[in-house]
């Protein structure tokens, strides 16, 4: 089991690895503020931007949702606390709705933060075909996204199988979203479309408690990890404890047991960052959120970190690098 670092060494690691940039003191849950990034670049491979004060609104979140009901976009993310700057962000669609799509990437078209999309198509209908035509004509787009119900119902199906050939051949991405029963599933996939890149999302929203995870979501993990087409996206860690009064732990040694299995499993070359705001607001801070996996993978060897933290992501949805944001 790779070794904790306790606060103050870590920052003795984040100076030595920065050199003459600063950093301030940790403070509370929000950690610490440096004044220069540790790394030379930080892509966030989950983040949702949305605006119910459209007219026709949006089919996600609900109305009910007090956290998150409110107009989300890239300035506001920009605008966050964070122990280091964000370069830029990978959006995933949580959309039903297909013209929402577009809607994402005419936002990216005014802000280069975004370096690219995962969108929410229905694969396996009569009309992927023409949707997936229609927004991989922009380079921006750069995968999809399955909740794990599709997924396992659309293993049996030979067009949807047939859809997901077609993602393969335009050199997209696929993010699998689900509980740990998804694994199986993933494997199956990642064995039927080896030239597919799969993300497994939010290390499969196991349940996180600071103890030993169940035995079958490690195996499930580990088994999925065997096909090198298969990446897991470390985020969804503070929505795992399951406290949405926004009281997760701070302390990256309560996240350990699940950090040290999806590292031994995928290592350092198959491990990309992912935030999940605003939907990890109802957990902790954005700061807390980058904060705990900064110490962990601080503790590695940097270019350990540094793939985890961007070179990875751009392994595996092929973002696109671009301007200087507009704020």
């Amino acid at each position: 089991m790779t070794k904790h670092l306790n606060r103050r060494t870590f920052v003795k690691v984040a100076l030595a690895g920065i050199g003459s940039s600063g950093l301030n003191s940790f403070r509370g849950a929000t950690a610490a503020v440096v004044t220069k990034p540790t790394y030379a670049t930080i892509i966030d491979t989950h983040t949702h931007f949305y605006d119910p004060s459209r007219p026709q609104g949006v089919p996600w979140p609900s109305k009910n949702d007090k956290v998150l009901y409110r107009t989300v976009l890239p300035k506001d993310y920009r605008a966050l606390p964070k122990p280091q700057s964000v370069t830029g962000t990978v959006v995933v669609e949580a959309s039903s709705w297909v013209e929402d799509n577009q809607w994402i990437l005419d936002l990216a078209a005014s802000d280069p933060f975004i370096v690219g999309f995962v969108g929410n198509l229905p694969v396996g209908t009569d009309e992927f075909r023409g949707h997936l035509k229609r927004f991989t004509a922009n380079p921006l787009f750069r995968g999809l996204r399955i909740g794990g119900s599709r997924l396992r119902e659309g293993l049996e199906q030979d067009h949807f199988v047939r859809d997901l050939r077609l993602v393969a051949a335009s050199d997209l991405a696929v993010d699998l979203l689900g509980g740990p029963e998804i694994l199986q599933d993933v494997t199956r996939l990642a064995k039927a479309i080896p030239e597919l890149r799969l993300i497994i999302d939010h290390v499969a929203n196991v349940k996180i408690d600071g103890k030993q995870p169940n035995a079958a979501w490690r195996e499930g993990m580990q088994t999925a990890s065997q096909s090198k087409n298969v990446f897991c996206k470390v985020s969804g860690l503070v929505e795992g404890t399951g406290r949405s009064d926004g009281t997760a732990p701070r302390d990256p040694e309560f996240y350990q047991p699940i950090l040290d299995v999806v590292w031994a499993a995928f290592g350092e070359d198959r491990l990309v960052y992912g935030s999940n705001w605003p939907v990890s607001e109802r957990f902790a801070s954005c700061a807390t959120v980058q904060a705990i996996v900064s110490e962990y993978f601080g503790s590695k060897r940097k270019p350990a970190a540094e793939k985890y933290f961007w070179q990875n992501a751009r392994v595996v949805y092929k973002w696109i690098k671009r301007g200087p944001s507009p704020d």
